[in-house]
């Protein structure tokens, strides 16, 4: 099959023809469809986030299943799946306290470069190539854990379906699970990419009354507008971010803020536009090395809550096919996310738009899908 690989002190990614291993107990082998072009994906391009390489990237996608190892329960050959890179255990201290998006054999895999247990199915003329994330869909085929094949409604386009798998499960978990948004709240959004973009969209489903938008890109704000925000503030115009939005909300800065950017400066910023006893959420992925800096005073006196977001909390088994659900109903627009698709062979041009900061999300088409594309 072939797959986007990423070799070790290299700064693009190659086209390879792999060897996939048939799956293995409690392993299904999906054919895939499409895969989104995520920032977590350039930032290991990009030596920002360490992984064993080589490795296929992409963690972001949706297929068909082809076949099932021993022991699959939960899906069968011809089930349309999503993926997702967290693939929890059901066993572990986090998912037998609710969280399985801090499953502790999730985070194993994704440190090691396996599959749970340590198993690997990539290989490249005999030697072994890493899994990114327990997805690496940046690829015709993949073999994953049974759980992190998600089934799903067969009437979704697999790739609308397939940013389901990230971007939009995690901003729409970031809004319903992490900070609960409610009704008449003010929200502000900082990054509008398919994860800034999802936040958007649900706050609007929660009923926020407020929805301040902040990015850099005209296009993005003119979308964002169109997918349910009130307010925009162009970040290309200003390095104050912090004073458009008290101004927006009579001064005392918005009852939610969502950073979804992964720089230091844009989370302090958030922070700062957050109204006293508000919540500040952190969903973008910034570099392992990097800190922000808040006044110690401010913490007790504004009484902010400054918390973090990972995979908005999701429980995908429950969350992913309601977010389709949702979309099918036309509450949620997925279409709109989708600013261009890409053939495979494409794929380093896909991560060069995202660099421009041109994308809401780019698709990549896969298999026999991979000769359609457009713009």
């Amino acid at each position: 099959m072939k797959a986007a690989v990423l070799a070790e002190d290299a700064e693009r990614l190659e086209i390879r023809d792999l060897e996939l291993s048939p799956p293995g107990p409690h392993e299904v082998l999906v054919r895939l469809v499409a895969s989104g072009v995520c920032h977590s994906d350039l930032h290991v391009i990009e030596g920002v986030l360490p992984v064993p390489l080589p490795a296929v990237l992409g963690h972001e996608g949706a297929g068909v299943v082809e076949a099932v190892g021993e022991g699959v329960t939960r899906v069968r050959a011809s089930d349309h799946v999503v993926l997702s890179w967290v693939p929890s255990c059901g066993r572990c201290y986090y998912c037998g306290i609710g969280r399985p998006d801090m499953c502790e054999e999730a985070f194993a895999i994704q440190l090691q470069g396996t599959l749970p247990g340590g198993g690997m199915r990539l290989y490249d003329h005999g030697e072994e190539v890493y899994h990114f994330l327990g997805t690496s869909c940046f690829a015709e085929a993949a073999v994953v854990a049974e759980q992190a094949a998600i089934p799903i409604r067969r009437d979704v386009p697999l790739d609308r379906a397939a940013l389901v798998g990230c971007a939009v499960t995690t901003g729409y978990g970031a809004v319903v699970h992490t900070a609960a948004v409610p009704a008449g709240a003010s929200v502000a959004v900082v990054g509008l990419g398919g994860v800034g973009l999802s936040i958007i969209q649900a706050a609007r489903l929660q009923g926020a009354e407020k929805i301040i938008a902040i990015d850099r890109v005209p296009e993005k704000l003119d979308l964002a507008l169109r997918l349910g925000a009130t307010d925009v503030v162009d970040a290309s115009r200003t390095d104050d971010i912090v004073s458009p939005v008290l101004d927006l909300t009579g001064g005392r800065g918005s009852d939610y803020a969502f950073e979804a950017v992964g720089r230091p400066a844009t989370i302090e910023a958030a922070y700062a536009m957050t109204r006293k006893a508000g919540m500040t959420v952190v969903v973008g992925i910034a570099a392992p090395h990097e800190q922000i800096s808040l006044n110690a005073f401010a913490l007790p006196s504004a009484s902010r809550i400054l918390t973090g977001s990972w995979y908005g909390q999701a429980r995908t088994q429950e969350d992913i096919p309601a977010i389709l659900d949702l979309y099918m109903a036309g509450k949620l627009d997925l279409d709109a996310l989708i600013s261009r698709r890409y053939r495979l062979e494409e794929i380093n041009d896909a991560f060069a738009a995202l660099r421009r900061g041109e994308l809401a999300r780019g698709v990549v088409m896969l298999g026999q899908e991979g000769t359609r594309t457009d713009g």
